[in-house]
């Protein structure tokens, strides 16, 4: 087993076979490198039975043999190694033990305990002791002039950690051509990394006579176990001129080439360069080779030099240069007091609202530009409930896996991935039980389930723990240590600080939306000089102009943790990212959505026993108010033929109840629909979700219980009566069908005015007072109170009244006019006692419906992540 010598920066170490060598910027490591664009924990060398063996360890910038990136590679005497960056990293120039000389063991050489170049970690620095009850900021680090020396309004003990000089991190040269995508964020063409450059998953030979089919389906030449591939997906073609080509066969889910997807059924010519991603798969061209990388979880996350604007100029930063690095498989926490963007980061780091500035690379491959292929590989779980409570969980969970993975999906299969599921999270015991009776803890578990579903990579969680005891709070932790353990990435914003230590990472952000801290939760409290995140998040609130950012980006904690992600400068052009996003593919069409979608909000109805009980009976209740007015006070002459006209002022009075109690119970239905299942609607359109298809599902499903209900109240107010038009205009032996259409109209359209209500609010709460409002403005303009027709301003104004137009259509068939003449004896012209002026108000009515769902669907825009807009 032959020693090798390791030369870098006029060191030298004489490496022993029988142990392994970690290289990176840790004072702990073997092979110390003080330079910024190496990584912590960078790459590890060790013997592998035949050769010496250099193996990256997901480091950011890169490590380089040729001027090629390398994830793993043999080594030996005479290779040249650079970290960091393929031509002016640090250079490590390896020999064999013998050409060594007889100075190998000078001053400068450690045999197997190589010499501590970097500085000690803070914790380990002697501290300098600050004068009693100073802030940090009259130390000198970025105070303020006019306020040099503020004492603290607490009483707290001293910033421990001395003074550092402001550094400004290494900026490296431009890199390589062909390796500046990776380093930039940029596209994935030109050689660029595929998940950092690890060696393929497998290889495949490509037939030059035959098309190579990819699917799962068994009888496909490449067969991709993963539900979000569908059964035939698409196929590798050789050309006559010798080359290939991509073809996709109508995939649910799309096809890419270097992030875009392809047309569907669209085809395209291939190179080496090329990256085809199909699910969690992505194929490179070598040869008459395929290379397949898998993405099986283990991935890198980093974001750089995020910012975000708001305001009619971008006058307002709330987001300011953001840049950390995840390693794979850690769980990181962000903590901040409100108003330190947090929420903002969220939405950057998963592209709901992308950053106006900087990049987000998963596994360096930018996200923003790369969205559609990379959505599923990326789960978020929200702050509230993300499925519908009444539903049990195993219900609820196979009505998501029937949205979200392909048509061709059988039931089976998603049922074996919702148990598999189940059972890792230990929620297979309550897969019966109703989501609403389950514990805090439990019911974030299966908001957890859904978003495995998919196996994404990257989880992302919004306050998991809100309200939740220190109990629950332990629990739901250490339910995310588990899945960071089994191979994803995790970042959780959290206000709990009790389960830090749990964690891998901490990001702590500061007022004003940028980074305080970012590293090892166990040493923050050390690096803020204080004994409690009460005192920090104290110090953040009483100095919220102090310089934050400055002092950690001068701090060593900040060389040590981020400044080599911090080293890669943003492009040199902000980048635009809604004009290079593309909206996903969706993976069902838009029919089968209908009907799952029309499925699952049957069965939430059904399960609100509740709802139903009151969707039974407000009708019967609306419809026997109606009967106060006595029985032979009708809706007409009387009951035989030909009889003179009469006066019949009660038929007004009785039309405006049924006009009423339409109005309510229509409205009443819709008016909480859209408001109590936004976070759902926000995270499922994500997803794939057509907002077309939900909003139908919404007005089927709504419109056919109106309709029901307009029956009860026209079947109780109406043939319960003795006195009814002797005949009606459309159906002559049977004018209580056309009093009925009146009621029934009315109660659909003010259903869609309820929906645009339930889109425009922010809270539930904010629906009954509004919904009041619309009940009352309706008996107004009804036209039996006073007479609108030439009314100036008022009759203008009735014209946009559901119930204007509705009483007007059983005006035409009892022949109001002459039931209810007004003082001086001047005629509605709506209430003509003709058939074109029924088929006006009905379709009147029918066209506000129409225009209302318009509005609605535009309003249901502000909710969607931008992407899908």
């Amino acid at each position: 087993m032959p020693e090798l010598v390791l030369e870098l920066n006029g060191q030298t170490w004489t490496l022993d076979p029988s142990r392994s060598y970690t290289l990176g910027r840790d004072p702990q490591g073997d092979v110390v490198i003080d330079d910024a664009r190496v990584s912590w924990r960078h790459a590890v060398m060790r013997w592998a039975g035949r050769s010496w063996v250099l193996e990256d360890q997901g480091s950011t910038n890169g490590t380089f043999v040729q001027g090629q990136r390398i994830h793993q590679t043999e080594i030996g005497p005479g290779s040249s190694v650079h970290l960091g960056n393929a031509t002016d990293g640090p250079r490590m120039q390896l020999s064999a033990a013998a050409a060594a000389g007889a100075d190998m063991y000078s001053a400068q050489t450690a045999y197997a305990e190589p010499p501590r170049a970097a500085a000690a970690p803070p914790q380990q620095q002697a501290p300098q002791q600050a004068p009693p009850q100073q802030h940090p900021a009259a130390a000198g680090w970025g105070a303020p002039p006019q306020q040099p020396a503020q004492q603290p309004p607490m009483q707290q003990p001293p910033m421990q950690q001395p003074p550092v000089q402001r550094q400004q991190p290494y900026v490296p040269q431009q890199p390589a051509a062909h390796q500046q995508p990776a380093a930039m964020g940029g596209g994935m063409g030109g050689g660029a990394p595929v998940y950092g450059d690890r060696s393929p998953t497998t290889f495949h030979q490509l037939n030059l006579s035959n098309v190579t089919r990819i699917g799962r389906a068994l009888e496909c030449e490449l067969r991709v176990d993963d539900l979000q591939v569908s059964r035939h997906h698409a196929e590798f073609r050789a050309t006559p001129d010798g080359r290939f080509e991509i073809a996709d066969l109508g995939s649910h889910n799309g096809t890419y080439v270097n992030g875009e997807q392809l047309p569907r059924s669209g085809r395209r010519l291939i190179g080496p360069d090329d990256i085809i991603g199909i699910g969690h798969s992505t194929f490179r061209l070598a040869g008459n080779r395929l290379e397949e990388f898998v993405d099986t979880g283990e991935i890198s996350f980093s974001s750089r030099h995020l910012t975000v604007k708001v305001g009619d100029n971008k006058e307002k930063t709330i987001l300011n240069n953001v840049s950390f690095g995840v390693p794979e498989k850690s769980l990181v926490a962000v903590i901040g007091p409100s108003g330190s963007g947090k929420s903002t980061l969220l939405k950057a780091l998963t592209g709901y609202r992308p950053a106006d500035e900087g990049d987000v690379l998963y596994d360096n491959r930018n996200l923003y530009k790369q969205y559609a292929e990379l959505r599923q590989r990326i789960g978020l779980v929200p702050q509230d409930d993300i499925l519908h409570t009444q539903l049990k969980v195993s219900t609820a969970l196979g009505y998501a896996a029937k949205l979200r993975f392909p048509g061709d999906t059988a039931a089976a299969e998603r049922q074996a991935r919702v148990d598999e599921v189940l059972r890792e999270l230990k929620l297979d015991i309550h897969k019966d039980k109703q989501i609403s009776s389950l514990s805090g803890g439990q019911r974030k578990r299966v908001s957890v389930a859904l978003e495995l579903l998919t196996k994404p990579s990257l989880i992302f969680l919004d306050e998991p723990t809100s309200g939740l005891d220190p109990g629950m709070d332990r629990d739901v932790m250490q339910l995310l240590r588990g899945l960071a353990d089994d191979g994803r990435t995790v970042l959780v914003v959290t206000h709990s600080v009790a389960e830090l230590a749990l964690c891998d990472r901490l990001l702590v952000m500061a007022p004003g939306g940028s980074v305080a801290y970012f590293g090892p939760p166990e040493e923050a409290l050390n690096f803020f000089g204080y004994e409690s995140w009460a005192d920090v998040f104290q110090a953040f609130e009483g100095y919220r102009d102090y310089d934050w950012s400055g002092r950690w980006h001068g701090s060593q904690h900040y060389q040590m943790y981020a400044a080599d992600i911090d080293a890669v400068a943003p492009q040199s052009a902000p980048v635009q990212p809604m004009q290079q996003m593309r909206k996903p593919a969706k993976p069902q069409g838009w029919w089968p959505q209908l009907g799952t979608l029309i499925k699952r909000y049957c069965s939430v109805i059904l399960s609100d026993r509740t709802f139903v009980v009151l969707m039974l009976a407000l009708p019967i209740v609306l419809g026997v108010v109606s009967m106060v007015i006595p029985a032979d006070s009708g809706l007409g002459y009387g009951p035989e033929k030909g009889r003179p006209p009469l006066h019949n002022t009660d038929a007004g009075t009785i039309m405006l109840i049924l006009a009423v109690g339409a109005c309510f119970s229509g409205a009443a239905n819709s008016v909480r629909e859209l408001i109590k299942e936004r976070v759902i609607y926000e995270r499922e359109r994500a997803t794939g979700l057509s907002r077309s298809a939900y909003l139908m599902s919404k007005v089927v499903v709504l419109g056919f219980i109106t309709i029901l209900q307009g029956i009860v109240i026209s079947a109780i107010g109406v043939l319960t009566r003795d006195k009814l038009p002797d005949e009606g205009l459309i159906f002559s032996s049977n004018p209580e069908i056309e009093l009925a259409m009146g009621v029934t109209a009315l109660g659909l359209t003010s259903m869609m005015f309820g929906l645009i209500i339930s889109s425009l609010v922010k809270t539930s709460e904010m629906t009954m007072p509004l919904l009041v409002m619309f009940a009352i403005v309706q008996v107004v303009f009804t036209g039996v109170l006073f007479q609108i027709a030439g009314t100036v301003g008022a009759e203008q104004l009735a014209w946009l009244m559901p119930s204007r137009w509705a009483v007007a259509a059983m005006g035409t068939t009892a022949d109001l006019n002459v039931l209810m003449p007004f003082d001086g004896g001047k005629a509605d012209p709506l209430w003509a006692h003709e058939a074109s002026k029924f088929i006006l108000d009905i379709g009147v009515l029918m066209v506000m419906a129409v225009i209302c769902g318009f509005i609605v669907a535009r309003l249901l825009r502000r909710h969607e992540p931008e992407v899908m807009r």
